[in-house]
């Protein structure tokens, strides 16, 4: 298979669950924020699971597809839907919520992933001409759920994690929580530049995601696998 070749196909088994990630993401925290009063997002048309609606052109379309070229499976970001936090019936739980969907919402999916590989691992044919790439395809929707969900779930500003403690923050402690917003950048910088250095930084913090992901496909293979 040829580079270019190579290049299309690994575009062609990320794209689904790279899309149906970064999408159900930003659609749970559209959905959430709505029940909690604020429509801003589903007025705007972002309580939807149509990519167009939530597509970012650095984070959609230019970072996955050089992460492509350059070897690795897709990954990115989708658009942040808006929040109107004084819509919120209640404020705290509000924030704590809708911050919390996102990451939830891919928790949920990577482990639907997970259970759809068992069934197609153990209830298909190896002989069927699609049982490979829909393996891998699978594998790769549960791998970039997690990974989502635990990098949103960093307390570092803006991820959704560090809004869900801000949530149970206020006054000075809340001001200087939130100031740490400016050091974010520098250190997501750094991490990259450890890990072009060789010292894999992101790796580490990104292990839970992925020891629990392989958990995850191992059990469901075993589970479906022992069925009769």
């Amino acid at each position: 298979m040829s580079d270019l070749s190579s290049i299309v196909f690994n575009i062609a088994q990320s794209l689904p669950g790279f899309l149906l990630a970064i999408v159900v993401h930003e659609a749970a925290h559209a959905w959430m924020a709505n029940k909690f009063g604020d429509a801003t997002a589903k007025n705007e048309g972002r309580m939807t699971l149509n990519p167009a609606a939530h597509y970012d052109p650095w984070g959609t379309i230019f970072f996955p597809v050089l992460a492509a070229f350059t070897g690795f499976a897709m990954i990115g970001w989708a658009r942040p839907v808006p929040i109107e936090i004084r819509n919120f019936k209640n404020v705290r739980k509000g924030i704590f919520w809708v911050s919390f969907a996102g990451p939830l919402s891919n928790l949920i999916l990577g482990t639907l992933s997970a259970a759809l590989l068992g069934i197609v691992a153990t209830k298909t044919s190896t002989s069927w001409e699609y049982y490979s790439i829909s393996i891998q395809m699978l594998r790769y929707s549960v791998f970039i759920n997690f990974i989502l969900a635990f990098f949103n779930l960093v307390p570092l500003p803006p991820l959704d994690g560090s809004k869900m403690i801000s949530s149970f923050l206020k006054g000075p402690a809340l001001y200087k929580y939130e100031g740490l917003a400016r050091y974010t950048p520098m250190i997501f910088i750094g991490v990259m530049v450890l890990s072009f250095l060789g010292i894999h930084t992101l790796g580490y913090l990104l292990a839970p995601a992925q020891m629990l992901a392989n958990y995850l496909m191992f059990s469901f293979v075993g589970l479906f696998g022992g069925l009769t």
